[in-house]
């Protein structure tokens, strides 16, 4: 058939109103909840306890799980540490700088993810927090990957020294990694905290164990998730979940931990980790940062914190 200009008439087709049939209406959809889960070794394991706890939005609405880590997850993170550091010490400080770089990189790729879970947990760290200011700890925590990327070959020209003795020798003052260090991190700004203090570590050659904030966990394993995409070898950083009223004990009486940076509030829980920390003369760090914005959290004295001074004397003439 053809209109009257002679082109091809389309035929519709017309459904008949009594075969129109109504939507059904759908149920409401329960979410499937993500699991975070634990990194050890450069692996995402769970609990060993089996212990999960469920992270609530500001509504009071279940957003995720959180692994409710036990004295034998710590245990196993502690050689997954030990086993690493041995290894990322020797790498040259270039390398090390490399990987830091990358870790940055890596994040900035999810600045809209740190976002939202920094906004999505309600409570005393993240109740009053705005997406601006979400952004903005988000983009901090990139730049101080990059900052302390450029501190990891020039901290020892800054800080070590060729000491003047009064006999026929040179003695130089060198500075090595502490080795093992334990990090309990604060609630408040819970990435920029964790990042400042984890990037200080790593970038002196030492591996690290990390208790994320109690009441925002969320960030904390995400940015496990960038260091396992990144070039940073399995076991140098470790990232637990779970009750520091539980887990600071091992934190401090371990004793193949050569440190503890204690930057959580309680200072009943801080005498309890300088106590245990006695038994084996295990060095505790309190980082006076009251702003992690701030240029004390940029600080290169944040990874003399974290290192041994080697003096050593050599010969001169006959």
């Amino acid at each position: 058939a053809r209109d009257t200009n002679g082109h091809a008439a389309t035929k519709s087709l017309a459904i008949p109103s009594d075969r129109v049939t109504a939507p059904l209406d759908e149920p409401e959809r329960l979410p499937v909840l993500k699991t975070y889960k634990l990194y050890i070794g450069g692996k995402f394991p769970r609990t060993e306890s089996g212990r999960f706890d469920v992270i609530c939005s500001a509504k009071g609405q279940p957003i995720a799980n959180i692994c409710r880590a036990s004295k034998k997850d710590f245990r196993d993170s502690v050689v997954a540490a030990r086993a690493a550091q041995g290894g990322w010490a020797k790498r040259s400080a270039y390398n090390r700088a490399q990987i830091l770089y990358r870790i940055a990189e890596m994040l900035e790729g999810r600045t809209t993810q740190f976002i939202e879970e920094l906004l999505a947990v309600g409570g005393a760290a993240s109740a009053a927090l705005s997406p601006a200011q979400a952004k903005r700890e988000v983009q901090a925590t990139v730049d101080r990957f990059v900052h302390y990327a450029g501190w990891c070959d020039k901290y020892s020209q800054v800080f070590s020294s060729v000491n003047p003795v009064a006999s026929s020798h040179f003695n130089f003052s060198l500075h090595e990694p502490t080795g093992l260090v334990a990090i309990v991190a604060p609630d408040a700004t819970p990435l920029l905290a964790l990042a400042t203090l984890a990037a200080a570590s790593i970038a002196g050659g030492n591996s690290v164990i990390i208790l994320a904030s109690e009441t925002n966990p969320l960030p904390s394993i995400t940015f496990s998730e960038v260091l396992a995409t990144s070039d940073l070898p399995g076991g140098v950083v470790n990232v637990l979940t779970g009750q520091r009223a539980e887990l600071v004990e091992h934190f401090s009486s371990h004793m193949d931990v050569n440190a503890v940076i204690y930057a959580a509030a309680d200072r009943e829980l801080l005498k309890k980790i300088q106590t245990l920390a006695a038994n084996n003369v295990k060095r505790v760090i309190v980082p006076k940062i009251a702003d992690y914005f701030s240029e004390k959290a940029e600080s290169p004295y944040l990874i003399l914190d974290m290192q041994e001074v080697k003096t050593t004397w050599h010969p001169v003439g006959t």
